[in-house]
C-alpha cells in the first residue's frame, strides 16, 4: 500500500473555470430569469387571446342573437346581423336552404370553430326562447371570422410582447455585463488563493496591489485578508519546521546518552538486584520516550513525515516490536505471544507503523495482570488484544478521540492517556483505520486495517 501523508490541494468552488464558477452561475442565473420572463409572458398572451375568443366574443354573439331574437319578434321582416366582421343565415320552419351546408349540422345553443370557405370561424347557433317569444320559430347562425381576433392578438398581444422581451432581454444582457465586471476581482482572487502552495508561498500574488484596477473597497479588504492569513501561515509552516528539526536533534541526543549508560549500567557486574531493577525501569522509559517523540515528531509535520517510505515485509517488524514488548511484562504473569496467520506487504515508512503497534502493545502490557496480549497478523489487517480489565462504551468512546483522557485503571497504573490518540492520529494521517473493541472484566482488542496490502 502506498501510504500518501499529503493531502491534495484543495480546490476552491466556484473558482473552476466559467462553467463551474461565478460566472458561469450568473450567466445561468440570467437564462433562466430571461427563460422564466418570456414563458411567464407567452402564457399571457395565450391566456388573454383565449378569453378574447372563447369569452368576450362568445359573449358578444349571444347578446346579438338574443338581440335578433327581440327586434325578430316585433318586426318579422328583420334583417339578419350581417357587419364586416360577422355574417347570420337564418332558417326558418325547418327550411335551412339559406344556411351554408357546413353549418346545417351544428345543434342549436352551441359554440363551434370551424373552416368555413378556407378561412378560420366561430359560429354561435340559437333558437328563439319560447318563454319570451312564443309562437316564433326558427334557428340562428351568426359566424365570426376568427381572423379578427387572430389580428387583434397580434397587434394588441404579441406586438407589444415582442417589443416589452426586447427591452427585457436588452435589460439582462446589459447587468448580466455589469454583474460579470463586477465579481471578475473576485474570480482572479480566488484563481490567486487556489494556485497558492503553502510549501512555496509567493505572497506577492496576494498583495492588494496586485488586484484587477476595477477591484472595489470589499475585495481589496478581502484580499488583505488573505494576505495576512497567508503570511501567518508562512511564519506557521517555519516555526514548525525549525522546532521539528531542533527537537529531533536536542531531544535524541540525551536520550541516546541515558540509553547508553543504562546499557553499561546493565553490563556491571557488581551492580545490585535493586541497580539492576533501576537500569532495567530507565531503558524501558527510554524506549517508551523514543517512540513518543518519534510519533510527536511525525505527527507535528503538515504534509511530509521526514522518514523515508520503503517497501518492508510486516510480520518481520511486527516481530520486532513483540520481541521488545516482552521487557514490559517481566514479573507479570502474562504471556506476549504473536499469531502469524499470513504476511504481507507495505509501501510506507516502516517507522510510523512500528509506533502505532508499539503504542498498542505498551498499553495492552500495561493494563494487563495476567493472561496474555496476543498480536495477530492476517491478510491485511494488524490485531492486539489482552487480557486486561477492559473498558465501558463510555470510556472506549472518550480513549484515542479526547487528548490525554485516562479511565480509572490507567490513573491506577501511571498511564499518559496519549498512546491511543497517538495511534488514532496516525490512523488518520496514513488511511490505515483502526477498529477498537472492549468489555469489562474480558479484555480490549485493537485493529488496524490495510486497505490495499501487497501479497507476498
Amino acid at each position: 500500500m502506498a501510504a500518501n501523508p499529503t493531502k491534495p490541494p484543495s480546490v476552491l468552488p466556484g473558482a473552476q473555470g466559467r462553467d463551474g464558477g461565478l460566472r458561469g452561475r450568473l450567466w445561468v442565473a440570467f437564462v433562466l430569469q430571461i427563460a422564466a420572463i418570456s414563458v411567464a409572458t407567452l402564457l399571457s398572451v395565450y391566456g388573454a387571446w383565449v378569453v378574447l375568443r372563447d369569452v368576450l366574443i362568445q359573449n358578444a354573439l349571444m347578446q346579438e342573437a338574443q338581440h335578433y331574437w327581440e327586434r325578430l319578434a316585433v318586426d318579422p321582416g328583420a334583417e339578419v346581423p350581417d357587419t364586416y366582421n360577422m355574417h347570420g343565415y337564418l332558417g326558418r320552419d325547418g327550411d335551412l336552404a339559406s344556411v351554408p351546408a357546413s353549418l346545417r349540422e351544428f345543434l342549436p345553443r352551441s359554440y363551434h370553430a370551424v373552416t368555413l370557405r378556407g378561412a378560420s370561424a366561430l359560429v354561435y347557433v340559437s333558437e328563439p326562447d319560447p318563454a319570451r317569444h312564443p309562437g316564433l320559430q326558427g334557428r340562428l347562425y351568426l359566424v365570426f371570422e376568427q381572423e379578427q381576433v387572430d389580428r387583434l392578438a397580434l397587434w394588441f398581444g404579441f406586438v407589444p410582447l415582442t417589443m416589452v422581451l426586447a427591452v427585457i432581454y436588452i435589460t439582462t444582457w446589459l447587468t448580466y455585463r455589469v454583474s460579470r465586471r463586477a465579481v471578475s476581482p473576485v474570480i482572479w482572487l480566488a484563481g490567486q488563493v487556489r494556485a497558492f502552495d503553502p510549501k512555496k508561498p509567493d505572497l506577492a500574488s496576494l498583495e492588494p496591489g496586485s488586484l484587477p484596477a476595477d477591484a472595489d473597497e470589499d475585495i481589496q479588504v478581502l484580499a488583505g485578508a488573505i494576505h495576512s492569513f497567508a503570511s501567518r501561515l508562512e511564519e506557521f509552516i517555519e516555526r514548525e519546521r525549525n522546532f521539528t528539526r531542533d527537537a529531533s536533534h536536542e531531544l535524541r541526543s540525551p536520550i541516546t546518552v541515558i540509553k547508553v549508560a543504562a546499557d553499561i549500567l546493565l553490563e556491571e557486574e557488581a551492580l545490585s538486584e535493586f541497580g539492576r531493577r533501576s537500569a532495567q525501569r530507565i531503558r524501558r522509559a527510554i524506549r517508551d520516550m523514543e517512540a513518543l517523540i518519534e510519533a510527536f515528531l511525525i505527527l507535528a509535520r503538515e504534509a511530509d513525515v521526514g522518514l523515508p517510505e520503503e517497501d518492508f515485509v510486516v510480520g518481520e517488524l511486527i516481530e520486532e516490536e513483540v520481541e521488545r514488548a516482552q521487557d514490559l511484562v517481566q514479573g507479570k504473569p502474562v504471556e506476549v505471544r504473536y499469531v502469524r496467520e499470513a504476511d504481507f506487504a507495505l509501501h510506507a515508512p516502516p517507522r510510523v507503523l512500528a509506533v502505532m503497534v508499539s503504542n498498542l502493545l505498551r498499553n495492552a502490557c500495561l493494563y494487563t495482570t495476567e493472561g496474555a496480549v496476543t498480536v495477530t497478523l492476517g491478510r491485511d489487517f494488524v490485531r492486539v488484544e489482552d487480557t486486561g480489565p477492559g473498558m465501558s462504551e463510555e470510556v472506549l468512546d472518550k480513549v484515542g478521540r479526547l487528548p490525554f483522557f485516562r479511565g480509572d485503571q490507567a490513573t491506577a497504573r501511571g498511564g499518559h492517556g496519549v498512546g491511543l490518540t497517538i495511534v488514532r492520529r496516525l490512523s488518520d494521517r496514513f488511511g490505515w483505520p483502526v477498529e477498537m473493541s472492549s468489555r469489562l472484566g474480558v479484555g480490549t482488542r485493537a485493529t488496524i486495517r490495510f486497505p490495499s496490502p501487497q501479497p507476498l
